[in-house]
């Protein structure tokens, strides 16, 4: 194993808030020999708030808790049916930056959907995915002591009623869409297994996976 492999963890569903403080402790504990490792999670409906987001933009969380974050970006949604990758990865050890980061990110998801079909792009000054102006992926990184934590969310078959009661991403009235609803008919596990496989490719190297999940929420 090299350390330009990242390791896969499939950590299950899991509290937004556990793997946030998992994502910190395991930044802050690395080190140059530490691989980079990528984190496929579900989380509980949560509505998260990135560092420059305003409070105005979540309209109406109801039940759903709402959590200020330390990465990028403004308001989002996760949920079961989402498709969240963590990329805890070590910037300078693999000479790039974090806007190099963002696109290997972005181009992973278009590759996904075109191989299936649906053809999405991208906004400038909108990080994420979309589908015909159809947000259907989320990105939001923090980069720390050079390396990153946070990552991406893709809706695959999630329930997109909570996106209503926020501005996503910042934006009135953005339209947000998911891979079933574009026919896509492959499910969480395939897509997010060949996500890992297509960011890991885009870093120039193939992931090794571990296969068990290693914390459920109650």
């Amino acid at each position: 194993m090299s350390l330009n492999d990242p390791i896969v963890r499939r950590r299950g569903r899991l509290d937004y808030e556990a793997a946030w403080m998992d994502m910190r402790v395991f930044t802050d504990r690395r080190d140059t020999e530490t691989p980079d490792e990528f984190w496929l999670v579900e989380h509980p409906p949560v509505f998260t708030l990135g560092r420059a987001a305003r409070r105005e933009h979540v309209l109406d969380p109801g039940d759903i808790p709402v959590v200020q974050v330390d990465r990028g970006g403004q308001v989002t949604y996760h949920g079961p049916g989402q498709i969240v990758l963590y990329a805890l990865v070590d910037l300078p050890r693999r000479q790039m930056g974090v806007r190099r980061l963002v696109t290997t990110l972005e181009d992973a998801i278009l590759g996904l959907l075109a191989a299936r079909g649906v053809t999405g792009h991208t906004v400038i000054g909108a990080p994420g995915v979309y589908v015909e102006g159809r947000k259907i992926a989320a990105l939001g990184l923090r980069v720390r002591r050079g390396c990153s934590f946070h990552g991406l969310a893709l809706n695959v078959d999630c329930d997109l009623q909570p996106f209503s009661r926020i501005d996503p991403c910042g934006y009135p009235g953005l339209p947000v869409t998911r891979t079933r609803d574009e026919g896509i008919e492959d499910g969480s596990t395939q897509l997010g297994d060949e996500l890992a496989e297509r960011i890991a490719a885009g870093l120039g190297r193939g992931p090794v996976s571990t296969a068990a999940a290693e914390r459920e929420s109650p």
